[in-house]
C-alpha cells in the first residue's frame, strides 16, 4: 500500500505541475505563487490537488470569516440563485432592502452603498467626502490619511494609502492627500487647514503590521472633526464584521464615525463591500456614484447570510476568547524566540521577529501545512475565521514552533 501511495501522490504532482505550466502564462503576472493549486476548502482547512491540507491561519486575507464553504453561504447561493441572481442596479431589490436595513439596525450607520471590494467601497467614501467639502466646505477637498495605512490599489485610493513603496509608483497619482503618522496627534493637527475635508484611518493598520489606534488619539480625532465641521472616515474593511471582538472597531472607541467601510468578512468569500455613513452624509445626486453589480441580489443574500451568523453567533465574542488563547500561547514563546511587540484585537494579531525571515518563515510554514502571513520583513500576522477553536491554535502553534527551531 505505501508503494501505492507513493505512486499516486507522484500522480497527483505531475498533475499540478502540468497544470500550472500549462496554462500559468494565461494570467497576468502580479504577484509570486507557490506551485500549489488550492481545489478543496472546508473549516479551517485547505486542500491543494495533490491532496495536501494546509491550516489556513489567514482566512483566505480575513475573508473568510465563517471558514471555507459554510452551510449557510452554500445554501444562501443556491436558494437566492433560483429566484433573482441580477436585476440591475436600476432597481430595488429584495434581499438588497433587507441587507441594509440589518447593517444599519446594527451599527450607528443610517445609510449604506453596496459594492465588491474595499477599494470601491473606500473609493466611493472619498468621493462622499469631497462632495461634503464641495457643498459644505467652500470646496475643500483634501484627506488626511496615515503612514504605513492602506485602502486600496485603485489610483485614488493608492493615493490615499500610506505605503512607503507606493510613492513613486503610477505617477502622477490623485492629489489631495496628507500622510502623518499614526498616533500623532500633533501632526495631525499640523495638517489641518482650510482644505482638509476629511481624516481617513483604519483603527487598527492590518496590511501596515497591526498597529492599533490609540483610544485617546481616536477621542481626540473625534472631537477635532467636530470643532472643524470635517469628517471621520473609519476603514474596517479588515476590522469590520467581529474580527477585533466586536461586530465593528470603532466601538471598542466609544465614538461615532461618519463614515465606514465594509469589506472582507462581510462577504465571507464572496466579493462584496459596503460604504456606510450618516443621514446628514444622504448627499449624492443621481449620477454621483453606482456600480453595475451594486446591491446585486446574489450578492446580498450573501453578505446578510453571512452578518446574520456573525451576529446570531456571536462569533465577535469567540473571536476576542480565541484571539486572547492564541495571544497567551505566542507570549509562551516569547523569550525562546526572542519574539517581540506581540499584539493583536480579537483575530487580528502580529508580532515582530529578531530579525527579517518573515517571508522565510512563512514559506517554511506553507511547506508543513500552515498558511501565515508576514506583511513586513520581520512581521508575522495572523487573521484565522472567526470560527477558530483552541485545537486549531495548538495546531498552528506546534507548526510554528517547529518551524521557529529551524529558522531562529
Amino acid at each position: 500500500m505505501k508503494g501505492v501511495d507513493i505512486f499516486m501522490k507522484q500522480i497527483n504532482i505531475n498533475y499540478t505541475n502540468n497544470l500550472i505550466s500549462q496554462n500559468k502564462n494565461s494570467i497576468l503576472f502580479t504577484t509570486n505563487r507557490p506551485n500549489i493549486v488550492m481545489e478543496h476548502g472546508k473549516g479551517m482547512y485547505l486542500l491543494d490537488t495533490e491532496g495536501k491540507c494546509y491550516l489556513d491561519f489567514i482566512g483566505g486575507w480575513a475573508v473568510n470569516c465563517l471558514g471555507h464553504c459554510p452551510d449557510i453561504i452554500n445554501d444562501a447561493i443556491i436558494k437566492q440563485a433560483k429566484t433573482l441572481i441580477n436585476a440591475s442596479p436600476s432597481f430595488y431589490n429584495k434581499p438588497m432592502l433587507q441587507f441594509a436595513k440589518l447593517l444599519t439596525d446594527n451599527s450607528c450607520f443610517d445609510r449604506v452603498f453596496f459594492s465588491n471590494s474595499g477599494s470601491e467601497a473606500n473609493e466611493g467614501a472619498i468621493k462622499l467626502a469631497r462632495k461634503y467639502g464641495e457643498k459644505f466646505l467652500d470646496g475643500a477637498y483634501e484627506i488626511i490619511t496615515m503612514i504605513n495605512s492602506f485602502h486600496g490599489r485603485t489610483l485614488a485610493t493608492m493615493s490615499a494609502t500610506g505605503k512607503k513603496v507606493w510613492e513613486n509608483l503610477y505617477e502622477p497619482k490623485v492629489p489631495g492627500f496628507k500622510h502623518v503618522p499614526l498616533n500623532d496627534i500633533d501632526a495631525l493637527k499640523a495638517s489641518i487647514t482650510s482644505k482638509t475635508c476629511a481624516i481617513m484611518l483604519e483603527p487598527i493598520q492590518g496590511e501596515g503590521g497591526v498597529n492599533k489606534a490609540d483610544k485617546v488619539y481616536i477621542e481626540t480625532i473625534s472631537n477635532i472633526c467636530k470643532e472643524h465641521g470635517i469628517l471621520l472616515i473609519f476603514d474596517e474593511v479588515q476590522t469590520g464584521i467581529g474580527r477585533t471582538g466586536k461586530l465593528f472597531a470603532y466601538e471598542h472607541y466609544g465614538i461615532e464615525p461618519d463614515i465606514m467601510t465594509l469589506a472582507k468578512g462581510i462577504g465571507g468569500g464572496y466579493p462584496l463591500s459596503a460604504l456606510l455613513t450618516k443621514e446628514k452624509l444622504n448627499i449624492f445626486e443621481p449620477g454621483d456614484q453606482g456600480g453595475t453589480y451594486s446591491a446585486q441580489p446574489l450578492g446580498m443574500a450573501v453578505g446578510m447570510a453571512v452578518v446574520e451568523e456573525v451576529i446570531n453567533k456571536k462569533l465577535f465574542i469567540n473571536a476576542e476568547i480565541q484571539g486572547n488563547y492564541i495571544l497567551k500561547k505566542l507570549r509562551e514563546l516569547k523569550d525562546k524566540y526572542k519574539l517581540k511587540n506581540i499584539r493583536g484585537n480579537g483575530l487580528l494579531i502580529a508580532f515582530d521577529l529578531p530579525c527579517d525571515k518573515g517571508t522565510e518563515i512563512v514559506d517554511k510554514c506553507l511547506h508543513e501545512g500552515l498558511i501565515l502571513n508576514s506583511p513586513r520583513p520581520s512581521i508575522i500576522r495572523l487573521m484565522p475565521p472567526l470560527i477558530v477553536t483552541e485545537k486549531d491554535t495548538d495546531n498552528m502553534i506546534n507548526i510554528l514552533t517547529k518551524v521557529l527551531d529551524l529558522t531562529l
